[in-house]
C-alpha cells in the first residue's frame, strides 16, 4: 500500500465521543500503514489497495471507524498482530474514491491515541480491542510557554526555507494552542522524520516532553535546510563563475586565434597530459602543476616562456616510475662476464653476488662499486659488460678536469641557460631509473672557487640518502637508490675519505704475459682485424711475437699500447693488400721489428748488466701505470761531508734516504770503515729517470743497500730486486702494491725478490702460483738478512784497503 503523507489539521475538527469505548473496548477494524503515522486531528489521504484493506474498507457501516497502526517492517505484504505497533491511531473515513485499478483512495481523519489490546479477529483483516490512551497535559509556566513559542517559531522558519511545504502552514499553526496538538501538528508535517521517530512521538503521551522532542527534531531540521541552502548557494555561485570562465575562454581562444596563439594553448594541454602519464611522485607532480599553471599564464614574447617550456621539458621526460623490466638471470650473466673478460676473478665473483641478491630481492638499493687499477686493464669495459649482464642501459661520464659543483648537481633556473648535472642527464639518456652509471676518473677530479664536485657527489653514492637527491635545477627530489653506479679510479690516494668511504673499493691489478697473450688472442686481435675490415686469414699473429710486442714494446700494466701496436700491424697489412700484395701475413718476431722498429723497451740482460758495478741496486716502484723496477745508484767522493739527493724526489723518499745513510752510518765498524770516514766523504744517491718524479718509503732497503754495495764494493747479485721501507734500527716493514711489483719485476726479467715478512700474507693471496711461477721470494725481517740475500760475495783482496789499518772489527753477513 503507497501512500503520499500530506498533513492538513483543520482547527475544528469533528468531535468523535469515545468515551464508550473507554469503559467497554469494542473490536475496531484495524487498517496497517507502510511507512506512515496518523497523529489526531490529522487528515491523511491513503490509498488502499491490498485485497484484506479493500474488503476493510467495504465492511464498515455509518460510523466508519477503524484503527490505523503502522508496521513495524514496511516489507510485509500481509501483516500479523506482531508486525504491527501496539499503539496506533483511533481515525474515522470521511471520504471514499474507487479507483479504475480496483483501488480505492480514501481521507482518513485521526481521532485520539489507541492502544491494540487483543485481536479477535485475522481473517479476512484484523480486528482488534482498543484501549483509550489519555495525554497528559504541562503545566502552563513560562518555560512551557518558551519552548511552544520556540517551536512555532523555528517551524516557521523551516516551512519559509522547504520547498516542499506548503506556505499556509505558517498560518494554520498559529491558531492551534494545546502543545500536544502543535507537537502533532508539527511531527505530521516534517518529511524528514522516519517511521519510528513518528511513532515515538505517537507514544509519547506527555504532551510537554513530546514538544521537547519536535523542538529537537526542528533544530536539526533547520540546521539541514540551512546547510543545503549554503551548498546550493555555492553550487549556483560555482555554475555562474564556470559560465563567466567558459565566455572568458572563448573569448580568449578567438583572439588567440586571431594571434596565432592556438598552438600555445595546445602545448599546455599536451604539457598538461604528460604530467599525468609521467608518473611522478606527488611533491614532482606538484611542482610540475604549479609550473604549468605559470606557464600558460606567459606571453610567448617573455624572457621566461623558453625557462618555463624547457623545465616542464625535464620534468615530463625523466623516468620517475619507468624501469628495465628484465628478471636477473645468474647462468647468462656469468657467461656473459666471462665472454668479456679474461681472469678479474674477484671482480666477477662480486658482481655474480650483487646480482644473486637483486634476484632474491627485485628492490634492494645498488651498491656503490670502485674500480681501482692501472690504465688499460678494462675498468670502463667491464662496467659496459655489468650492463649487459644485467639487461640495463649503460650511461658514462667523466669525471677527469671536473672543477664546477654544478656539473654534478645542475644550476639554478635563474641562471641563463641553466641545466640540471650530469647525474639527471645521464639518467634521461638513460630513460629508464635504474641503469648502470658509470663515474669514470673519480680520482682525477678537480676543486675550485666554483665548488668541489666530489663533495657534490657524497648524497648521489650513499645508498642511504640518494632516494631524495636533490638536483639544484629539477628543484625536486629525483629517486637514485636503484641506480648500480659504478666508479672507476686509477689511485684511492685523491678520493677524500668522505666520498671513499661510501664506496666498495674493487682492485683490478696488471696482467701478467701469459694473461695479456691469451686476451690478446681472444678479444684485442679478433677486435683489431675487423675494425680494419680483414680476417684470420689474412694476418695471423703467432704466440712469439705477441711475447716479443709484450717484452720489448709494450711493458706496462694494461693493454692499450698492444692494441695500438697489434692495430699498426693489421693497418700495414691492409695497406699491403690494397696496393695488390700478398693477402696473408704471418706476424712472427722479424714481423714484428720490421713492422715497429727497434724495440723500445731495454733486454732483460739490463738489471744484470748496470748492476756489475758496486754501488748499484734494483728497486720495485708502484705507479698508476702498474708495477715497475727502479735503479738506485750510490758514488761518493772526498770532499765536505754530506749526502746528495737528485732524481726528482718526493720529500717522504728523501727522508728515506737519510734514514737509510743513517742506519749504514751506525754500522760502519761492521762495515771495516775509521769511525771519521764519513768526515771526509760525500755521498751522492741517484734515481735514474730524473725526469719522472718519485715518491714514498718502499724504496728505503734499495737505498741502504747500494750505500752498502758502494762501500763494500761488493756488487749486488744479478737479476735481484728488492722493496721494503727502513727504520732507523734496521728493521724492514711492509710497504703496498706487492701484486703490481711481483708482476713488474717478472716483466723485466728478475729471478729472485726480496720482499718484508709481513708482505708475505699479500703474496699469497694477491697472486697465483703460475703467477710466481720463475720467481724466488725472500721474506725479510732486519736488513742483515737483506744484505745476506742482496750482496754478492765479497770478492779476494777487497777487504785489504789502503785506508784500513788498524780495524779489527768485520762484518759477517
Amino acid at each position: 500500500m503507497a501512500t503520499n503523507y500530506i498533513n492538513q489539521i483543520s482547527p475544528e475538527t469533528t468531535v468523535f465521543d469515545i468515551g464508550k469505548y473507554s469503559a467497554a473496548p469494542k473490536e475496531v477494524p484495524v487498517l496497517p500503514l507502510r511507512d506512515t503515522v496518523l497523529y489526531p486531528h490529522a487528515v491523511l489521504p491513503l490509498t488502499i489497495g491490498r485485497e484484506s484493506s479493500v474488503e476493510l474498507i467495504h465492511s464498515l457501516g455509518e460510523e466508519k471507524i477503524i484503527a490505523v497502526a503502522a508496521q513495524r517492517d514496511s516489507s510485509q505484504e500481509n501483516p500479523q498482530p506482531s508486525d504491527l505497533y501496539d499503539v496506533g491511531t483511533l481515525a474515522i473515513v470521511h471520504k471514499i474514491i474507487r479507483m479504475p485499478n480496483q483501488s480505492l483512495f480514501i481521507f482518513a481523519e485521526g481521532l485520539r491515541r489507541i492502544r491494540l489490546a487483543h485481536f479477535p479477529q485475522q481473517q479476512p483483516f484484523l480486528k482488534a480491542e482498543i484501549a483509550a490512551l489519555d495525554e497528559t497535559a504541562p503545566e502552563a509556566t513560562p518555560e512551557a510557554d518558551a519552548l511552544r513559542n520556540s517551536v512555532v517559531a523555528i517551524f516557521r522558519e523551516v516551512v519559509a526555507a522547504s520547498p516542499n511545504l506548503s506556505d499556509e502552514l505558517q498560518a494554520m499553526i498559529q491558531t492551534i494552542q494545546e502543545p500536544g496538538r502543535i507537537a502533532d501538528f508539527v511531527a505530521g508535517a516534517l518529511s524528514s522524520l522516519s517511521t519510528v521517530q513518528r511513532q515515538e512521538l505517537l507514544e509519547t503521551l506527555d504532551a510537554g516532553k513530546r514538544l521537547e522532542m519536535v523542538n529537537r527534531y526542528l533544530i536539526a531540521e533547520r540546521q539541514m535546510l540551512e546547510l543545503r541552502s549554503k551548498i546550493e548557494s555555492q553550487v549556483q555561485d560555482q555554475m555562474a563563475q564556470g559560465q563567466r570562465e567558459y565566455y572568458l575562454r572563448e573569448q580568449l581562444k578567438a583572439i588567440q586565434k586571431e594571434l596565432g596563439g592556438e598552438e600555445e594553448q595546445r602545448e599546455g594541454e599536451d604539457l598538461k597530459q604528460k604530467i599525468a602519464e609521467a608518473g611522478m611522485p606527488e611533491e614532482a607532480e606538484k611542482e610540475a602543476l604549479r609550473e604549468l599553471q605559470r606557464f600558460s599564464k606567459m606571453s610567448p614574447a617573455s624572457a621566461e616562456y623558453t625557462m618555463s617550456r624547457t623545465y616542464l621539458d625535464w620534468l615530463v621526460t625523466l623516468p620517475w616510475s619507468k624501469k628495465t623490466e628484465q628478471p636477473v638471470h645468474i647462468q647468462e650473466a656469468h657467461a656473459i662476464l666471462e665472454a668479456d673478460h679474461y681472469n678479474l676473478a674477484k671482480v666477477k665473483q662480486r658482481i655474480l653476488e650483487y646480482l644473486s641478491v637483486l634476484q632474491l630481492k627485485p628492490e634492494m638499493k645498488g651498491p656503490i662499486l670502485c674500480f681501482v687499477g692501472p690504465p688499460g686493464v678494462g675498468k670502463t669495459s667491464l662496467g659496459k659488460s655489468i650492463a649487459r649482464a644485467l639487461g640495463r642501459k649503460f650511461v658514462r661520464i667523466s669525471l677527469g678536469g671536473m672543477h664546477d659543483e654544478a656539473e654534478i648537481r645542475g644550476h639554478r633556473r635563474t641562471y641563463i641557460g641553466a641545466l640540471p648535472g650530469q647525474i639527471i642527464q645521464g639518467i634521461r639518456r638513460a630513460g629508464t631509473k635504474d641503469p648502470v652509471f658509470m663515474l669514470d676518473e673519480v680520482d682525477k677530479i678537480g676543486r675550485d672557487f666554483r665548488g668541489d664536485p666530489a663533495a657534490a657527489l657524497l648524497e648521489a653514492l650513499d645508498p642511504e640518502q640518494n632516494h631524495l637527491f636533490h638536483d639544484h635545477y629539477l628543484d625536486v627530489p629525483f629517486d637514485l637508490s636503484q641506480v648500480l653506479f659504478l666508479t672507476t679510479a686509477n689511485v684511492l690516494d685523491p678520493i677524500p675519505d668522505a666520498l671513499r668511504d661510501r664506496m666498495e673499493v674493487l682492485e683490478l691489478p696488471g696482467y701478467t704475459e701469459e694473461e695479456k697473450v691469451e686476451i690478446a688472442r681472444r678479444h684485442v686481435i679478433p677486435r683489431q682485424l675487423e675494425a680494419h675490415g680483414l680476417g684470420p686469414e689474412n694476418v695471423e699473429f703467432s704466440g712469439e711475437a705477441l711475447q716479443e710486442m709484450i717484452r720489448h714494446y709494450t711493458r706496462e700494466a694494461g693493454l692499450r699500447n698492444l692494441e695500438r701496436d697489434i692495430a699498426a700491424l693489421c693497418r700495414k697489412q691492409a695497406r699491403r693488400i690494397a696496393e695488390g700484395g700478398e693477402t696473408r701475413l704471418v706476424v712472427d718476431r722479424p714481423a714484428v721489428r720490421e713492422a715497429l722498429g727497434a724495440p723500445k723497451i731495454l733486454p732483460e740482460t739490463e738489471v744484470a748488466e748496470r748492476t756489475e758495478q758496486p754501488g748499484v741496486a734494483v728497486g720495485l716502484a708502484w705507479t698508476p701505470a702498474g708495477g715497475d723496477i727502479l735503479f738506485v745508484e750510490a758514488n761518493q767522493m772526498p770532499g765536505k761531508p754530506g749526502l746528495i739527493m737528485t732524481g726528482h724526489l718526493g720529500q717522504v723518499m728523501q727522508e728515506s734516504m737519510q734514514a737509510a745513510l743513517t742506519w749504514v752510518r751506525s754500522h760502519a765498524a761492521g762495515w771495516n770503515l775509521p769511525p771519521d770516514y764519513f768526515d771526509h766523504q760525500e755521498i751522492h744517491l741517484h734515481v735514474p729517470a730524473g725526469a719522472i718524479p718519485k715518491d714514498g718509503p718502499s724504496a728505503g732497503v734499495t737505498m741502504a743497500t747500494a750505500l752498502v754495495s758502494l762501500l763494500q764494493k761488493r756488487r749486488v747479485r744479478p737479476r735481484v730486486a728488492m722493496t721494503g721501507e727502513i727504520t732507523l734500527t734496521g728493521l724492514v716493514l711492509p710497504v703496498g702494491g706487492i701484486k703490481e711489483k711481483v708482476l713488474a719485476a717478472k716483466r723485466a726479467g728478475i729471478a729472485e725478490i726480496i720482499l718484508p715478512r709481513q708482505n708475505a700474507v699479500h703474496v699469497e693471496e694477491d697472486l697465483k702460483p703460475e703467477q710466481l711461477e720463475g720467481l724466488t721470494l725472500h721474506y725479510v725481517r732486519t736488513m742483515d738478512e737483506v744484505m745476506a740475500q742482496a750482496l754478492a760475495p765479497e770478492p779476494a783482496g777487497t777487504l785489504a784497503r789502503d785506508e784500513i789499518e788498524d780495524s779489527e772489527v768485520t762484518f759477517v753477513p
